[in-house]
């Protein structure tokens, strides 16, 4: 991989756990202060915010983020799009705002907390993090949020004391994402310039947004929903409380491997309008690779170890949680393969209608096993509904680029990696077994499992691996970079 795309991952890395870095501090904490009940309340709500945003926000972050990726070297064009975008998001979002208050704003039990989140669809109205994920700025998404999140966790502390305090952690949770967004446009003319708006074409840009909208509604069905079904069916919100944190607890580690495909998609939209399908080919099987190198060990170490760090983490009330961790976990796998195949690839060569096929195939399953296993599994047959509407997703995915690579070469390119995966599994449980359960343990756990599973792996001479190990060598001066 090019020295960008490595500085690009790291930056965009640093960004998506800042996204969620707050949770990932306070969730022991807000587990204990809210308890279940507290905590399914602001799930719940936020999921039926998150529809809102989701229709007033089109396909446009993801569209546009292709679009700029297209003519990221031209200052004029960008502009164009930057502002031909950035209008018709407003007008979106300002009609989604309206209804959304209309209708959940107003009255009801849970009024005061949708207040508050029209914040949250106010700070996705002026969200242009799209616009410097096109030009392969990630260290400016990065960098501008560190301060923010760190006011907001020491917030959550500050402020959050019982289980009456919901309405105050939605609003440190909007106001963090407000003031996110707010900081990303200063110095923002140090890459567009002005363009006469008579110039802009706004709504010639509804049609192709509207073909990327469709998959983000069916991608929310089988993200989101899940949330909204467990309490509309069992109205119990400590089975949504139990979902949000296992699915909380997965998002955060699935962050460090989706991280490389929002960096992959503008580099290879960029090589696809250049024309270098060689290259293409290049990043696809590295990033294959990738994402089985740390998928594996993550699946498996989270199989390890939940059982004793669910109730170390997230409290005793969270019993339930460890079984669902565990089958939580295989979306891992299923979505980095998936974001390869779709995000990266599908998306990047103007193939979303193959993508939108194969969303709407996972949002079907998801939607149909929700509606039976939930009432029968509770929260846990949510989960399965997610992990079997995920690997839909990924099978049809695979289905559509079969004539462009090898199916059967992509999934002989794990062997390794299974191979060192369990392995590092039978690692951990033996450690489990010979010292105390705790958080010394559990940390003895991952590391001996880690180091376990990335000799295992330079023994077996793994290529990518050895690759990632001489960049670092060069960059630490212990290799010299002509070797």
């Amino acid at each position: 991989m090019k020295k960008s795309i490595a500085k690009n991952y790291i930056y965009n890395l640093i960004y998506q756990i800042l996204i969620i870095i707050m949770p990932v501090i306070t969730t022991p904490y807000l587990a204990r202060t809210l308890g279940p009940d507290g905590t399914g309340t602001y799930s719940y709500t936020i999921s039926i915010v998150t529809y809102f945003i989701l229709f007033g926000s089109l396909g446009l972050a993801m569209y546009g983020q292709r679009e700029i990726a297209y003519v990221q070297g031209n200052t004029k064009k960008r502009s164009k799009v930057f502002f031909e975008l950035l209008l018709l998001r407003l007008i979106t979002m300002s009609i989604s705002m309206i209804i959304f208050y209309l209708v959940y704003g107003r009255i009801g039990e849970y009024a005061i907390y949708y207040r508050i989140l029209l914040l949250e669809m106010l700070a996705n109205c002026i969200d242009i993090s799209w616009f410097f994920h096109g030009i392969e700025n990630f260290k400016k998404t990065a960098m501008r949020n560190i301060i923010v999140k760190i006011l907001s966790v020491i917030s959550i502390f500050i402020f959050i004391k019982n289980e009456n305090d919901v309405a105050k952690y939605l609003l440190i949770y909007v106001l963090t994402t407000l003031l996110g967004n707010i900081s990303l446009w200063l110095g923002i003319k140090k890459y567009i310039e002005r363009v006469p708006f008579k110039e802009l074409k706004v709504f010639s840009r509804v049609k192709p947004t509207i073909a990327l909208f469709i998959p983000q509604i069916a991608i929310q069905i089988y993200t989101v929903l899940d949330k909204t079904m467990i309490g509309a069916i069992l109205g119990d919100m400590s089975e949504v409380g139990y979902y949000e944190h296992t699915q909380k607890i997965v998002k955060i580690l699935l962050t460090i491997i989706t991280s490389l495909g929002a960096v992959m998609m503008p580099r290879i939209a960029k090589c696809y309008a250049d024309g270098e399908k060689e290259k293409i080919k290049e990043y696809m099987d590295k990033t294959f690779k990738f994402v089985y190198m740390l998928a594996f060990p993550l699946v498996f170490g989270i199989i390890a170890v939940s059982d004793n760090f669910v109730p170390l983490f997230l409290g005793a009330e969270y019993e339930k949680a460890k079984l669902l961790l565990k089958v939580m976990s295989l979306i891992i796998l299923f979505i980095g393969l998936s974001n390869v195949t779709g995000s990266q690839y599908l998306l990047s060569t103007k193939k979303q209608n193959q993508f939108t096929i194969s969303v709407i195939c996972g949002a079907i399953v998801n939607a149909i096993l929700n509606l039976i296993l939930i009432r029968y599994f509770e929260s846990l047959g949510a989960v399965i509904a997610t992990v079997v509407a995920e690997f839909t997703v990924t099978a049809v995915q695979f289905i559509f680029i079969r004539k462009e690579f090898s199916i059967i070469k992509i999934i002989k390119s794990a062997t390794k990696y299974v191979f060192a995966g369990i392995m590092m599994l039978a690692i951990t449980i033996l450690i489990d077994i010979l010292i105390k359960s705790d958080m010394i343990g559990i940390v003895v756990q991952v590391g001996v499992g880690a180091l376990t599973y990335f000799i295992i792996l330079l023994l077996m001479k793994d290529s990518l691996l050895i690759e990632l190990k001489d960049k670092v060598l060069i960059q630490i001066g212990l290799k010299n970079k002509s070797i």
